[in-house]
């Protein structure tokens, strides 16, 4: 009975070295071409370029799917940027995809807000919190300007504010840091 436990246990063990090894052997990584080109695009999650976020558009493009000059969030420089990156040739943005606007984030006007939860829905970035029947809120630094609450609002409540760029736009902690 006891060599019948000791046998079964030294075959778990030895089979789950194995499997252990092959897992780090044989692990598939992603494709890095595709991470530096996520890397240079402006991660709002907008959808404008006709893909559902900014990796599946990064994915289309590395794999010559889609063009470079979709993006309008990331602008002519994002273009640039991706064209210098790749070795390609640079495009002019398609303005088809829609025009490159100011940093910006959205605000609630709250005494508005019906708490209908709709924009919570549509934000890419959960950047919005609150709950039904409830007054809903932004998170400004985790707003990408992305604009996709704007039109699902019933009420009209959702406006949208510039961000004027200072160094504790980039750098957040760094507002922090100086005030400690």
């Amino acid at each position: 009975m006891i060599e019948s436990v000791f046998i079964l246990s030294t075959l778990a063990l030895s089979i789950g070295l194995v499997l252990g090894y092959a897992a780090i052997k044989f692990k598939v990584k992603g494709n890095p071409l595709v991470d530096q080109i996520d890397a240079i695009l402006p991660q709002t999650q907008c959808g404008q370029c006709n893909y559902p976020g900014c990796r599946p558009y990064a994915e289309a493009i590395a794999n010559g799917e889609a063009p470079i000059n979709q993006c309008p969030p990331g602008g002519q420089e994002g273009v640039d940027e991706l064209a210098a990156f790749l070795g390609v040739e640079t495009l002019t943005l398609n303005e088809e995809n829609g025009e490159t606007q100011p940093d910006h984030v959205v605000y609630i006007d709250e005494q508005v807000c019906i708490g209908c939860t709709l924009c919570i829905q549509a934000c890419p970035v959960d950047a919005i919190v609150g709950a039904s029947k409830v007054m809903t809120t932004v998170i400004a630094i985790e707003c990408t300007g992305c604009d996709l609450c704007i039109p699902v609002c019933p009420v009209d409540c959702i406006h949208v504010l510039e961000v004027e760029p200072t160094l504790s736009t980039y750098l957040p902690d760094v507002a922090e840091i100086s005030h400690a």
